[in-house]
């Protein structure tokens, strides 16, 4: 007579484990990146149809070539810094998500310093940026810069840019004010008493999203 085996096992939903064996946070995180980059995935494709479906196009290095202190004629160079600043703050949430595996309170408070110092410093880049380009004519609506062609361009290149990086500023911002609640949890010992630091973990999914986004639209509306 066959015996039947009734498992011990806790299952999944019981012990805060996923079906896939990841912490169920981390699991809900990967979720919601993956339906944040379909949006994403949306305005860029749109951005490309009608861009490709255009007669003329603006060309990047004669709308971006200013830099605060030093005027014109500089194509790309500070696009180039706020790229820098955006790679380095990825760098030092990697350093941030290491300290916490190690339980490096101190270090794990350093590295978040710098990676909000970084998103700070590309979110006023961003702002220098748009207030450039709002006193040159261009906005919603408006877009003063001709087609690469000389022909009159539609204000079809403002209205991308402005939405697309403004969406993607907002999530710079979100970041910045996620990783300030981390900083405070992690400097009033939370992560301590709860003897692990996986929200910095989560926290850092969210960072490195936000800087593998600006990759993508640096490559549309800037290089190409």
């Amino acid at each position: 007579m066959a015996t039947t085996t009734i498992s011990t096992e806790p299952k999944w939903w019981s012990g805060g484990k996923s079906p896939f064996n990841v912490e169920y946070g981390k699991l809900m995180m990967w979720y919601f990146l993956m339906s944040d980059a379909f949006t994403f995935g949306a305005f860029l494709i749109a951005y490309g149809t009608v861009r490709f479906a255009s007669n003329g196009w603006p060309d990047p290095n004669e709308v971006f070539q200013s830099f605060p202190g030093l005027g014109s004629g500089l194509p790309l160079l500070f696009v180039s810094l706020m790229t820098f600043i955006l790679i380095v703050s990825s760098v030092t949430m990697v350093l941030a998500v290491k300290a916490g595996h190690e339980r490096n309170k101190a270090a794990v408070i350093k590295y978040l310093v710098w990676t909000i110092v970084g998103g700070i410093a590309f979110l006023a880049c961003q702002a220098w940026e748009w207030t450039h380009l709002h006193h040159e004519g261009a906005w919603w609506g408006s877009n003063p810069f001709p087609n690469a062609d000389g022909s009159a361009a539609t204000a079809n290149f403002s209205n991308f840019f402005f939405t697309i990086t403004g969406f993607h500023g907002f999530h710079v911002l979100s970041g910045v004010v996620i990783n300030i609640v981390m900083l405070i949890m992690t400097m009033n010992n939370v992560f301590e008493k709860k003897g692990h630091y996986l929200m910095i973990e989560k926290a850092g999914l969210y960072w490195h999203f936000v800087d593998l986004v600006w990759v993508f639209v640096f490559t549309c509306f800037y290089l190409i």
